[in-house]
């Protein structure tokens, strides 16, 4: 028996007052069981990315690009596991399904700002990390302070600017379907493929998709391959090795953010027949593992994090009076 409340569409309404929401398949009959394991890993998330904040906002020495971007990664990382939770603790705890339409639109906003923030933010990254390896004398005055500050800048305008529209649009379409999304949370895809055909926003969604996450990877991968070409041309071994290690925790960064969306999209494509409960789970690691995972990338690959980090939980030494 279906634990959602009956819903029926006409053929071309408004939106509903409501959304009605699906927790993890297999798990709607113990709610509660997976409160613990999402408030873990909001709670770590939290910790982790507080941490690289408090040690690159306290300390001048990592005033540097790297540690700007990777500074706006970690509050994306925040922003994004925040603006999950409370459909997630919602449905885990009490197994609320229903969801108001204007908080559903406001976390749908919140959820795509952050992404495309975090994505934004690996493509800096990457430009940096290119810039450092590839003209490393050209470096410092390719990347000054106010090329970072306007970089920062244009990564603000494009999550508020592609995604501010996105909300107004949905409130306005005109509906076909039963308001029922197919994750915990509520994503753009999910509430636009219930509007009825012919939709013009459809296109203006597409550009969304298309300009930040169809973009983004095809010029991180493009950095990277400059980045790989210019290593294979370093003398010694120990020299590519050295080089590399720089990027290996974006490198791993990128890879998490990105593996599972474009897993996702194939699956969309292709029409490829995956259980819900496996699909499910993609969408969950894609939101939610980055946010675990990168500070602990970042404070494991990077050595100046780590030594600091180290340094600030060393208890301080008390000098004893002769």
């Amino acid at each position: 028996m279906s634990t959602f409340p009956n819903q029926v569409a006409p053929s071309n309404t408004s939106m509903a007052p409501t959304f009605l929401l699906v927790g993890m398949p297999g798990l709607s009959a113990v709610p509660s069981w997976w409160t613990i394991p999402l408030l873990t890993i909001y709670l770590l998330s939290a910790l982790g990315n507080g941490t690289i904040l408090w040690i690159i906002a306290l300390d001048p020495t990592l005033h540097r690009p790297m540690y700007f971007f990777l500074f706006l990664l970690s509050v994306s990382d925040v922003g994004l596991a925040t603006a999950l939770m409370p459909t997630l603790l919602g449905l885990a705890f009490a197994g609320v399904h229903a969801v108001p339409a204007s908080a559903c639109l406001l976390q749908m906003f919140f959820v795509h700002v952050f992404s495309v923030m975090e994505s934004s933010v690996l493509l800096a990254m990457a430009l940096d990390r290119a810039l450092a390896i590839c003209r490393p004398l050209h470096y410092p005055m390719l990347l000054t302070n106010d090329v970072i500050s306007k970089i920062g800048l244009a990564i603000t305008f494009r999550c508020l600017g592609l995604h501010l529209p996105l909300p107004f649009l949905l409130a306005n379409m005109s509906y076909c379907h039963p308001q029922v999304l197919t994750h915990s949370y509520c994503l753009h895809p999910d509430i636009a493929h219930l509007a009825c055909p012919g939709a013009w926003s459809a296109v203006y969604s597409l550009f969304v998709v298309l300009s930040a996450m169809g973009l983004d990877p095809l010029l991180i991968f493009f950095s990277y391959g400059l980045i790989g070409r210019v290593l294979q041309g370093l003398g010694s071994r120990e020299e590519r090795w050295k080089a590399g290690q720089t990027c290996a925790a974006h490198l791993s960064a990128v890879l998490l953010f990105y593996m599972p969306m474009i897993l996702l999209a194939l699956i969309d494509c292709l029409r490829v027949p995956v259980p819900q409960p496996a699909h499910t789970l993609l969408s969950y690691v894609h939101f939610l593992l980055p946010p675990l995972i990168n500070p602990i990338l970042y404070s494991v690959k990077m050595k100046e994090i780590r030594e600091r980090i180290l340094k600030r939980l060393q208890p301080k030494k008390v000098g004893c009076a002769q």
